[in-house]
C-alpha cells in the first residue's frame, strides 16, 4: 500500500520506515505467529493443525516477515505462494479470521504500534480476507 505525497512536499516515509525496518517487523511477526500457534480457535481447525505439523514455525515467520516488509514499502521480496493458494486448503472461517485479527491487535498493542500505523497494517491484513476466508457461516 503506497500513497504518494502531494507534489512539491518532501517524500513521506514509507510504512516500513515508520515501523522501524526489518528487525522490528520481525520481532512483531515472531510474537504474532507465536500467538497464532497456541490459538484454540485456530487449532480446532484440523486442516490448520495439520499444516502446522508440516510447516516449521520459523519458515512461516520468515515468509510473513518478508511479506510485511514488502507490502509496507521495504526492500524485502516475498517469494512465498499467493494468499489464496497458501490458505484455500485450510478452510478458514470468519470465526477463525476474527480470532487471527484479535491476536494481531494484541500483538500491535503489546508493541505500542501507533494508531496511524496500526490502521494501515490492519487495512493491509483486511485486504487479504477474501483470499483467505473460504468457509461461509451455515
Amino acid at each position: 500500500m503506497s500513497i504518494a505525497p502531494p507534489a512539491g512536499s518532501p517524500a513521506a516515509k514509507s510504512l516500513y520506515d515508520r515501523l522501524g525496518g526489518a528487525y522490528p517487523i520481525a520481532v512483531v511477526v515472531d510474537d504474532f505467529i507465536g500467538r497464532l500457534l497456541v490459538n484454540d480457535t485456530l487449532n480446532a481447525n484440523s486442516a490448520i493443525k495439520e499444516a502446522r505439523q508440516r510447516v516449521p514455525a520459523q519458515g512461516l515467520k520468515f515468509h510473513v516477515t518478508t511479506l510485511v516488509c514488502q507490502v509496507t514499502g521495504g526492500p524485502c521480496k516475498y517469494v512465498g505462494r499467493d494468499m489464496r493458494s497458501s490458505h484455500e486448503h485450510l478452510h478458514i472461517s470468519e470465526r477463525e479470521w476474527q480470532a487471527m485479527l484479535a491476536d494481531f491487535n494484541k500483538t500491535l498493542e503489546k508493541f505500542r504500534v501507533s494508531a496511524a500505523e496500526k490502521g494501515e497494517l490492519v487495512a493491509i491484513v483486511n485486504s487479504t480476507r477474501s483470499e483467505i476466508v473460504t468457509v461461509t457461516a451455515p
